[in-house]
């Protein structure tokens, strides 16, 4: 296997539209600037690892050809995200000719959604100043943390989740670059892994791959610290059975036995628990039990008791809907 240290996701980054997966009513409409040779600002929005930084910088590249580097120029807003950015890195870049034979220059803006008032609200005025000059891509995972007036100078691309299909197509055609060999539960283990991300698709993938070429089902829940689907439903058809003793002991085989995160416990069981056919009251109250031991443990109770506390509450729900 070669390049085996090296940061797949970087390797395997896409460099040109066309290459993108998943996506394609946006590509699509992407490639249409690059044909017209023009582009209005942009506004791309969805969720962590969906491929918006690979589209902005993809459509330099094939905007621009060889010169897409001098023409772009990426900033992360949730590193710098006071008003000083924008006076400064931002306007400079804004306000200075195109190179070569491009028309305009793109600056891209990740974490958009990061700016604080102050700072959205200058660089307002700069899309507009120096839109002549300067074509602005911002992308965010909330378009509602985007002031309205920024909205309006863009054109919105919400990007979705990626689907099981797009993940693994990504994740065969890596594996066969890297001489790897992927079982289709493995594939399936890294869909659910994922959520959509490819980031952490491929992260997984590596991971597995640094210990053995062969990639199965167990080595992809092993090198994420995550805890089987089975494992999930386990834990909450104890609870529900009301049997707490066994569902403790289950739950802390998961945690302090396997090291896995309370936080990633709780998004599994929720994703469980949306996809049971339960009493919808009883389903309810055990989505508002993960909502606030969720809060609890984010603003620092104990993370052991409150999963525990989860665990009563499950079993006193499930104990008050048979009653009824």
């Amino acid at each position: 296997m070669e390049d085996i240290h090296g940061i797949w996701i970087e390797k395997y980054r896409p460099l040109s539209l066309s290459d993108i997966v998943g996506h394609r009513e946006i590509i699509e409409r992407l490639r249409s600037y690059v044909n017209m040779k023009s582009l209005p600002h942009l506004l791309f929005t969805g969720a962590p690892g969906v491929g918006k930084t690979t589209a902005a910088v993809a459509l330099a590249r094939e905007l621009f050809g060889e010169d897409w580097q001098m023409n772009f120029r990426e900033l992360n807003a949730s590193d710098e995200r006071g008003i000083d950015v924008v006076r400064n890195q931002i306007k400079q870049f804004a306000r200075t000719s195109p190179i070569g034979s491009a028309t305009f220059k793109i600056l891209f803006l990740d974490e958009a959604d990061a700016l604080t008032a102050d700072a959205q609200a200058a660089l307002r005025r700069t899309m507009e100043n120096y839109a002549e000059s300067c074509r602005f891509i911002l992308s965010c995972n909330y378009s509602s943390k985007i002031i309205d007036p920024i909205q309006s100078r863009c054109a919105l691309y919400r990007f979705r989740s990626l689907a099981p299909e797009d993940i693994k197509e990504e994740i065969r055609r890596i594996a066969a670059q890297e001489g790897l060999s992927v079982s289709p539960e493995a594939e399936d283990a890294i869909v659910y892994i994922a959520e959509g991300d490819m980031r952490k698709a491929i992260n997984a993938l590596q991971g597995a791959a640094v210990i053995t070429n062969d990639i199965t089902e167990a080595a992809i829940y092993a090198i994420t610290a995550s805890a089987r689907p089975e494992e999930i439903a386990s834990l909450i058809d104890l609870s529900l059975a009301g049997d707490f003793e066994s569902a403790e002991r289950h739950l802390s085989s998961l945690t302090r036995d396997r090291g896995i995160a309370p936080n990633e416990l709780l998004s599994q069981s929720y994703r469980h628990i949306i996809g049971m056919e339960i009493d919808r009251m009883l389903k309810v109250e055990l989505i508002d039990h993960i909502g606030e031991a969720d809060f609890r443990i984010s603003e620092g109770a104990q993370s052991d008791l409150q999963m525990e506390a989860m665990i009563a509450r499950f079993v006193l729900s499930s104990m008050k809907q048979q009653r009824d």
